[in-house]
């Protein structure tokens, strides 16, 4: 239809959000979805904390001051900078990397330069996940399936077809939605962390040396004694926390309070007793580091722990799927990806879609990083990096929403961003240790996706431009022909166009071949604000131009599905009656030509080129019904 337009929104308000739905609920379901991936981290971590890549000596001290620098990140990063702080910087009640971008250039107001490097660098932030949702499903589930080498050596040989087996299945089902599957989240992760709890307590009551560990001194003492390679240790460290950032992104479905409440009193518990209980475990037998977490259960329980583990990951696995859909949609409707095909799988749930692209695209990377990795150990090289980086750009990002959209005082501001960004250099530097080791792999995934995104709204930016030198104004045009005895057919035409101050072409094609003009003519623009939700009441502007024609403008949330019918149906309210059954949609489409000159450089220009070809359909992305859609074919140089 129009291209996106990102325009400034009102002033965020602070929310805890909690819907409807009751906060046990909330908090349940918060702990099903949001936790999934940080949950499953102890499948691996504590091992790859120990690896001979590391250097990091297999004895008690270490293995104290060890366990204490995971307690303490996951007091630092997660409780106090995400739990605590990150979650205030919601955009009307949203979280995630786009709502945080588009709340941090709305909060830099009038000045445009600033506002496009927030963008692009959010843009980037967000590019990063998608490296995150190849990487989780695959180190997930092979962490999980591994136990199999636990329960049978023998078995070491299926791990990985298993995998693959139970990631196809994984994707393939996609398309029927999550609302059954989903219930059975939250108690399936309850039933994880609880089993986390008891299988650590179980080893500290046998070495309760270990609660050492509580001490920050001891993590101190862990990270000063390693001198310069503490950046392969804090590489390590760094797999306790991937899936922070899924408190923020999943802000605006379950709301601050009942993520908050899960942490505090379920979440963080459970891991800093398995991580402790690990590292009991190793105190007493250092032989178990070749699976530690599997080796905190009784043989009997080897088989159930597999499965609940199992389970466990392809929940994460869910998590981060879901997230790369609801994050996709963003994106278009930001204007930084073309239009794709979007179905909602639940009648109740807006929230719930499946995006074919998406999720084969996804599937092909997944399987990919399983065959060309093949364990979870070999993939941990890849995990942090992409994630690291994300927390990086959230702390910039939030500065900019705290001191420019709150008014902060600049020491606070200042000095909690500055600590932050301490920590969080720190953790992308160990994490950037291991980039030929499979680091490399998040980063080119995320600045392929970059330059995609870039050039989309690059170009769009300049086909807006081409189409207002070339078109022409739409009030003289129309002064014009209200001298003129046009044959009017006694009907509704809206027409879409992406300036409204232009001509649409479509229009023109109109009057040209068919010689006539409806009686009701609206010249429709849909724009997407740097907010989730846009209300009814605020949703349709409205401006009667004379001699039958109106100009409407229709604004949507980035969260939204843009249901253009039924925002038309408002404006009856406001002057302008649209009846559904007498009106026609007219849409330009157009066909972008690449020329030379300083647009974009030639590639880019005809990567643009071919985005725009392949686009997803305007009539189903704006819900328009067929039969009342007519297509013309223009032209536009860039």
């Amino acid at each position: 239809m129009s291209a996106s337009t990102i325009s400034p929104g009102a002033a965020t308000t602070a929310s805890a959000h909690p819907g409807r739905q009751g906060l046990a609920a909330l908090t349940l379901g918060a702990i099903g979805v949001v936790y999934g991936d940080i949950g499953t981290s102890p499948l691996y971590t504590v091992r790859e904390i120990f690896a001979p890549a590391t250097g990091v000596p297999l004895d008690a001290a270490h293995l104290v001051g060890a366990v204490s620098c995971i307690f303490w990140a996951l007091m630092l990063v997660v409780t106090l900078k995400y739990v605590t702080l990150i979650l205030r910087a919601d955009n009307r009640g949203e979280g995630g990397g786009l709502a945080l971008t588009a709340l941090a250039a709305r909060s830099a107001g009038g000045r445009p330069r600033m506002r496009r490097v927030l963008l692009l660098l959010g843009v980037f932030g967000a590019t990063l996940f998608y490296g995150d949702s190849v990487i989780t499903p695959a180190i997930s589930v092979l962490g999980a399936m591994e136990g199999l080498e636990v329960v049978a050596p023998a078995l070491k040989a299926w791990v990985l077809p298993l995998s693959l087996v139970v990631l196809v299945g994984l994707f393939a089902l996609q398309r029927f939605g999550t609302a059954v599957v989903g219930r059975l989240f939250g108690p399936v992760i309850l039933l994880w962390f609880a089993a986390l709890a008891v299988t650590g307590v179980w080893q500290i009551v046998q070495q309760p040396a270990i609660l050492a560990a509580l001490d920050p001194r001891e993590a101190a003492s862990f990270l000063s004694g390693r001198g310069w390679k503490v950046f392969a240790a804090i590489g390590a460290i760094v797999l306790a926390l991937t899936g922070a950032e899924a408190l923020y992104a999943d802000l605006g479905h379950f709301g601050r309070r009942p993520i908050q409440l899960a942490w505090t009193g379920l979440v963080l518990p459970a891991l800093a007793l398995n991580y402790m209980g690990q590292g009991a475990l190793l105190m007493r037998d250092p032989g178990a580091i070749e699976n530690p977490f599997y080796r905190l259960f009784p043989e009997p329980l080897l088989v159930p722990a597999v499965v609940l583990a199992t389970l466990a990951a392809i929940i994460a696995s869910q998590a981060v799927i879901s997230g790369a859909y609801s994050m996709t949609r963003q994106a278009i409707q930001l204007g930084f990806l073309p239009r794709m095909t979007v179905r909602h799988t639940s009648a109740r749930e807006i929230g719930q879609i499946y995006m074919p692209l998406v999720n084969w695209v996804l599937l092909a990377g997944v399987v990919a990083s399983v065959l060309y990795f093949g364990s979870s150990s070999a993939l941990a090289g890849a995990y942090g990096i992409a994630v690291t980086v994300t927390m990086l750009i959230t702390t910039l990002l939030t500065y900019i929403v705290v001191r420019e959209g709150w008014r902060l005082p600049a020491p606070l501001a200042i000095g909690a961003t500055l600590f932050f960004l301490a920590i969080d250099a720190l953790l992308v530097a160990s994490c950037a240790v291991k980039f030929l080791d499979g680091g490399w792999f998040p980063l080119a995934l995320g600045a392929l996706l970059f330059v995609v995104m870039s050039t989309w709204q690059r170009g769009r930016t300049l086909a807006l431009a081409s189409i207002r030198r070339e078109g022409l104004e739409l009030q003289p045009f129309i002064d014009t022909l209200a001298a003129d005895a046009v044959p009017r057919a006694a009907r509704t035409a809206v027409y879409a166009v992406a300036d409204p101050s232009t001509v649409p072409q479509a229009l023109l094609h109109n009057l040209k071949h068919n010689q006539v003009l409806h009686a009701c003519n609206v010249i429709l623009t849909v724009r997407f604000l740097e907010q989730p939700v846009v209300e009814d009441a605020e949703r349709a502007a409205v401006e009667s131009l004379g001699a039958g024609f109106w100009r409407v403008t229709l604004d949507f949330g980035f969260m939204e599905t843009p249901d253009v019918p039924r925002a038309l149906r408002l404006c009856a309210a406001k002057g302008l009656a649209v009846p559904p059954f007498e009106t026609s949609y007219f849409l330009s489409r157009e066909t972008i030509v690449p020329t030379s000159g300083p647009g974009m450089a030639a590639w880019r220009e005809r990567l643009f080129a071919g985005m725009s070809r392949n686009a997803g359909s305007v009539v189903e992305f704006f819900r328009l019904p067929d039969n009342a859609v007519v297509e013309l074919g223009t032209r536009v140089q860039i």
